[in-house]
């Protein structure tokens, strides 16, 4: 379908997700879904053998919403006793959240599969995949281990608030310059708010020179303020309304279906007061076969989101907070995402930032899709793109802690609690660390957690989860040491790599004795990173504890989790596969009866069929088409294709007549026109002097007795076949038709070719005087025989063109003598059975090919 060297971008919303391609001869476009649309909701529905994406699945949310999934990006990582899963469980009660007793996360109840995968059918593999910038590690890591069950290659995780400041830098690259540029971009989507505030300035670098650059220097964010908050307002408010409407003594509260449409008319609602002041809000039979109709204005939609309009101004505060800067240092706002469409926001936002206006000069759905995609790009080998450094920055700071025992002046030992930080908030990534353990000289334990995260709220702590990564034990060290009791510890170094993902990757840990150096790469911990061996390194022993909250490596993805999600997404794609074999039999099924039905009406299928056969086929179409209304939506495949071979046997008889004699005319009007230049081509050979002849007597005797065995089959067979009535079985069939021409077609070319490539014998010098003045004697006869053939007219080709003679090049002998065409298309015996007497005759070979 496309090139595989094409990488996509997959911009991963909490309610859309939007796919941007680059490909040879493309550079950046969003591709459309199946239903021609530039974004897809992030939803999926799993039903018994059937397995929906998108927009396929939000059809069914409203009629059955127990089977559909959507807002996973919430739960992505969590443990259950996360906020947010009880939040998720409060929004959609009609699903059942249970808990993973290896992971502690969440899965569906009756689910087959709580990953979701959606499969665009196309081999592309590489991809830059954006997550939230607040997403921690486990988040992240929770994304990559998806898309590697989807079999997708992670290019790099990418926060969506910088791929919306790439995209945005990118397209306005010649007004960067050296001196710093910082803009706040406000993003409101679906399911939560980021503010971020990026400078823009040309570095240089020693590798390529000077070039643009953003960095960013300050993230605030809101993890539930949002559209869909407000959306599940107005749902509410909506049953309310319906409620009080008294149509009905059931609470609508209590009926899932219905509150799925309320739903969806309330996201439709959200949208229309964005651009009108009041509006009506109708359901058709929204319960019980009860019409809903109710006008809301933007006023009581404003008033229903109050304490939501008021957490507007929170994360660009704790965005300034971040970077330490102030809004004067802010040249403009930028709005992003869909959510921000919605006049309150923008009104609240201008007041709380105190600028003339918002800007909004950028594509706020398709930003971060393309910014992404670009990056996609620059990271593939495939494709050149001008440079545009980027540098991310950490929302959560990282620190190790350990303990080490100390000895007092007065003896007493005491364990001492130490911290360092290894990734201070908003440092900027990719970036390595190194942290050096000193005075250890036996086997130790050292902890990787998050540092300082006051600047979080109470609730957002509670979302947040474990503060601790990991643990690391460290083994071998003491024996190492007794190996060089004579030298001197330069201390035991941890290398920490952040990656381009804001992935954290512990790569290797070394131990300096004087020149040898001790070192073992534990990617094993983090999933990822190297050591090259050389001649001074020794390896110890090291291993690596986890508990139920720690990072895992990609080796532990190979060897844990991954396998049975793997089984389970074949399963359900081998469904699909059934599923589409399914329809595709159902639909051949469906068009085969209808049609036939159509054609039982028509004269040509009338005429070659008997009154019984007519009955017997129109009955099983009958009954064919009953069965498909009854008990036909819901067969199997294997049951379909049995009822579709069996109409098919029984009407190929009725099918074979039909074709049979749709076919003749054009078959026998070929045989004829081959006969008939077959018949010429023999007498105007036969003409050809003695002395001149090139054709043997045999051969000549063959083409007469194929030309007359086909003309007596043709006859034979026709009479016959004009004995018969229409409805029985004909004798005369077009291949053997086709067969008899082609017999009679290769016998000509055979003697076409031979003469296409014989050479003139030579003239007879030694002839006197007296036989010249009897050649010219012979000259008014043999000008009437030449004149006569000069003049018929030549055949046509199949497309209409003139056929001319297949000539070889003239040797310089040939060249002085006149050569005469005979062309066959007309009888040229005149009855004189006085022979030419020419030198040559060239013989069209296209002539009598049909």
């Amino acid at each position: 379908l496309v090139s595989s060297i094409a990488v996509m971008s997959v911009d991963l919303g909490s309610e859309w997700m939007k796919i941007a391609l680059v490909k040879p001869g493309v550079p950046m476009e969003i591709v459309l879904n199946k239903e021609s649309r530039r974004k897809t909701p992030v939803a999926v529905c799993l039903k018994e053998n059937e397995r929906l994406f998108g927009d396929s699945a939000l059809g069914v949310a409203v009629k059955n919403p127990m089977v559909v999934y959507r807002f996973l990006q919430s739960i992505l990582g969590k443990t259950a006793d996360n906020p947010q899963v009880a939040q998720y469980q409060k929004h959609f009660p009609e699903h059942q959240l249970l808990r993973d007793e290896k992971r502690g996360t969440v899965f569906f109840k009756f689910s087959d599969c709580s990953t979701l995968q959606r499969n665009f059918w196309q081999p592309i593999k590489d991809a830059v995949i954006t997550v939230p910038a607040y997403f921690n590690q486990a988040e992240r890591r929770a994304v990559l281990q998806a898309a590697n069950i989807a079999g997708l290659k992670v290019l790099q995780l990418i926060n969506d608030n910088t791929a919306v400041a790439l995209n945005y830098g990118v397209f306005r690259r010649k007004d960067i310059n050296s001196t710093a540029q910082n803009i706040l971009f406000y993003d409101m989507g679906s399911g939560s708010t980021t503010a971020t505030i990026v400078t823009y300035q040309t570095v240089k670098t020693k590798e390529s020179g000077t070039h643009p650059q953003l960095q960013i220097r300050g993230v605030g964010f809101d993890r539930t303020l949002g559209g869909f908050e407000m959306e599940l307002r107005l749902r509410d408010h909506l049953a309310k309304l319906f409620n009080e409407q008294k149509k009905s003594k059931k609470d609508v509260r209590e009926n899932l279906r219905a509150m799925a449409k309320l739903l969806k008319e309330a996201q439709r609602l959200k949208t229309v007061l964005s651009a009108n002041a009041e509006h009506m809000a109708q359901i058709e039979g929204l319960m019980d076969d009860i019409d809903f109709k109710a006008k809301v204005t933007r006023s009581e939609f404003e008033a229903l989101c109050e304490d939501l309009f008021d957490r507007v101004p929170g994360p660009v505060k704790e965005a300034l907070a971040a970077a330490e800067m102030s809004m004067d240092e802010i040249e403009q706002v930028i709005l992003v995402g869909g959510s921000t469409r919605v006049p309150k926001v923008q009104d609240v936002l201008l007041k709380a930032v105190g600028k003339e206006e918002l800007s909004k000069n950028i594509n706020a759905d398709e930003a971060a899709a393309m910014g992404a995609v670009y990056q996609a790009a620059a990271l593939s080998k495939a494709f050149k793109v001008k440079p545009f450094l980027v540098r991310d920055a950490a929302v959560f700071p990282i620190q190790v802690e350990f303990s080490r025992e100390t000895e007092e002046e007065d003896g007493i030992k005491t364990m001492k609690h130490n911290k360092r930080i290894l990734f201070q908030r908003m440092a900027p990534y990719p970036q390595r660390k190194v942290i050096t353990f000193n005075r250890y000289m036996d086997d130790f334990v050292f902890y990787i957690n998050y540092g300082d995260l006051s600047f979080l709220g109470e609730q957002d702590l509670k979302v947040f989860g474990s503060q601790n990564l990991t643990m690391v034990k460290l083994s071998g060290v003491g024996s190492s040491f007794k190996k060089h009791s004579d030298a001197e510890s330069k201390g035991i170094k941890a290398h920490f790599n952040m990656d381009e993902s804001g992935v954290l990757i512990l790569d290797r840990v070394s131990n300096l004795v004087l020149d040898f150096k001790l070192g073992n790469t534990i990617s094993s911990l983090f999933g990822g990173g190297s050591s090259e061996p050389n001649a001074n390194v020794t390896e110890p022993v090291t291993s690596g504890k986890w508990d139920r909250h720690s990072i895992e490596s990609e080796e532990s993805l190979k060897n844990s989790h991954v396998f049975l999600p793997h089984i389970r997404l074949q399963d359900l794609t081998d469904r699909d596969l059934e599923k589409q074999e399914r329809e595709k039999t159902l639909n051949s099924l469906e068009a085969f009866i209808f049609e036939t039905q159509d054609k039982m009406y028509q004269d040509e299928y009338l005429a070659v069929v008997t009154e019984e056969e007519k009955e017997q086929i129109t009955g099983k179409l009958s009954e064919a088409s009953n069965w498909m209304d009854e008990e036909g939506y819901t067969a199997g495949t294997k049951e379909l294709k049995e009822k579709l071979s069996e109409l098919k046997k029984l009407c190929k008889a009725m099918f074979f007549r039909v074709e049979e004699r749709k076919k003749w005319p054009d078959r026998l009007a070929a045989l004829d026109s081959m006969l008939n230049h077959s018949t010429i081509f023999l007498k105007s050979v036969r003409l050809i002097p003695e002395g001149d002849q090139i054709f043997t007597e045999v051969e000549l005797k063959m083409l007469e007795r194929v030309i007359n065995e086909t003309m007596t089959w043709k006859n034979e067979t026709v009479a016959e076949q004009e004995k018969l009535s229409p409805t029985e079985k004909p004798v005369l069939l077009s291949k053997d038709i086709e067969a008899k021409h082609s017999f009679l077609d290769r016998e000509v070319n055979y003697l076409l070719n031979k003469a296409k490539f014989a050479k003139p014998k030579p003239k007879d010098k030694a002839k006197d005087k007296n036989t010249t003045s009897t050649e010219n004697s012979n000259a008014n006869s043999t000008a009437n025989s030449t004149e006569d053939a000069e003049k018929v007219i030549p055949p046509k080709s199949d497309d209409g063109e003139s056929v001319k003679p297949a000539e070889e090049p003239p040797t310089a002998e040939e060249k002085e003598e006149t050569i005469l065409e005979l062309n066959p298309a007309e009888n040229t015996d005149t009855g004189n059975s006085q022979s030419t007497n020419h030198p040559d005759i060239s013989v069209d070979a296209k002539s009598f090919q049909n």
